[in-house]
């Protein structure tokens, strides 16, 4: 059972950083730093557009109209820790 949690807290950490190079990647594509003209960035963006939408799309439907600002990536890695929390307690408190 460790090591499935291990695993969980694993992937849920490895979705937060996604989470972040996706947010990162926009401000960047936004900002005209990098050219989305490129391929190599173009499947970057292609790959964590479609790994982070499904799961950001839900949330952006339950936010108010911010004027511009997104806050999803934000709500979304607060949910997953607070789910990764969770995960670790509920098993401690199995454990003992």
């Amino acid at each position: 059972m460790n090591a499935l949690l291990w695993l969980i807290n694993t992937v849920i950490q490895l979705y937060i950083y996604i989470l972040i190079a996706s947010a990162v990647l926009s401000w960047l594509v936004a900002f005209n730093v990098v050219n989305v003209r490129n391929p190599i960035v173009s499947q970057i963006g292609e790959f964590l557009y479609r790994v982070t939408e499904p799961v950001l799309r839900p949330i952006r439907n339950l936010l108010p109209n911010l004027g511009g600002v997104d806050i999803s990536p934000i709500i979304l890695i607060l949910l997953l820790l607070f789910v990764q929390k969770l995960i670790t307690d509920l098993y401690i408190q199995m454990v003992l």
